[in-house]
């Protein structure tokens, strides 16, 4: 295998403007314009991705190129994380945004509609080694299990709201829009969790609306996090009044989420969670089988390459 041949797996999406056939030859165009040497599979459906990127790590590519959005983002990083560490270390991660949710590419500003940029920035193949976080709980078994994330967890509320948000995402093609649109779902679902959490030297044992555990931004809502130093921010959201849900949509809106009443900052290496009742669990936007009991949710240092805008 050529160090330099990417293996890239394309990650279609249902588009109003391009039909997934479409928006791959313009991927394509672009990367025959820049010289790029490639091979390409495409996934059928969302769990497809691990069988694929398996496939690809084990068929000796040095250079990984996920054309999708978090979700897969997810299930390629799971995969790394799955293999010896001295492979996984010649293994460089990329992204050309195409999902429903591309947070996580928007961090590092790759966007949708800039390919050229988003592919020479990957030629350069500028590498940082990034933190993931890391969420150990027991399933419905009794065994136990492990899942690797890049952007956050959510637990409670907001892992529904995050549900909703991928399912308006398709009907109004719009990502402000979807999310607002979840909002106003939002008043209408206004839940509160039994949960009892130790963050740091704090033990918070009470009713909680929404959690989020961001090793990046959190959708918004752990907006100061970065994926490189080592530490978790994790937003803590108790139930606000109606008038200061509106606030927290407003605040959410103009990036100042941390600053409504209602959200308790931390920053920290680990949380535990000792009880959070009937709470459903996110991760990456995608709605996880929810842990049975305690789990506790950590950071792992620089475990992945992923190549970054120069």
């Amino acid at each position: 295998m050529n160090e330099g041949r990417w293996g890239i797996l394309y990650c279609p999406k249902a588009s109003i403007i391009n039909t997934p056939a479409k928006r791959w030859e313009k991927i394509e165009r672009v990367l025959k314009a820049q010289g790029i040497e490639y091979d390409f599979v495409q996934s059928e459906n969302a769990g497809s991705v691990d069988r694929l990127v398996k496939m690809l790590i084990n068929n000796g590519y040095h250079t990984i190129v996920i054309v999708g959005g978090d979700s897969a983002l997810n299930d390629a990083v799971n995969c790394l994380m799955q293999t010896d560490k001295s492979k996984r270390d010649s293994i460089a991660l990329g992204v050309i945004p195409n999902g429903v949710m591309n947070d996580f590419a928007h961090f590092w500003d790759f966007r949708e509609g800039e390919l050229e940029q988003t592919i020479q920035w990957l030629k350069a193949r500028h590498l940082r080694k990034i933190d993931l976080g890391c969420i150990r709980y027991k399933n419905a078994k009794g065994e136990s299990c492990r899942r690797y994330f890049l952007n956050c967890i959510n637990i409670g509320l907001i892992a529904t709201i995050m549900n909703l948000r991928r399912e308006t995402r398709h009907l109004l093609g719009s990502r402000t829009l979807s999310f607002l649109f979840s909002f106003v779902l939002l008043i209408f679902q206004r839940l509160e969790y039994k949960m009892h959490l130790k963050i740091n030297a704090d033990v918070i044992n009470r009713k909680v609306m929404t959690v989020c555990i961001g090793n990046a931004t959190g959708y918004g809502q752990t907006p100061n996090a970065v994926p490189y130093n080592g530490l978790l921010d994790v937003s803590v959201v108790y139930h606000p009044e109606m008038t200061q849900l509106f606030e927290g949509i407003y605040l959410f809106v103009k990036g100042k989420f941390l600053n409504h009443r209602s959200v308790h900052p931390y920053r920290t290496r680990k949380v535990e969670v000792m009880e959070a009742q009937k709470a459903l669990v996110g991760i990456d936007g995608r709605l996880m089988n929810t842990p049975v009991g305690e789990f506790t949710v950590s950071v792992e240092q620089e475990v992945i390459n992923f190549m970054i805008p120069t």
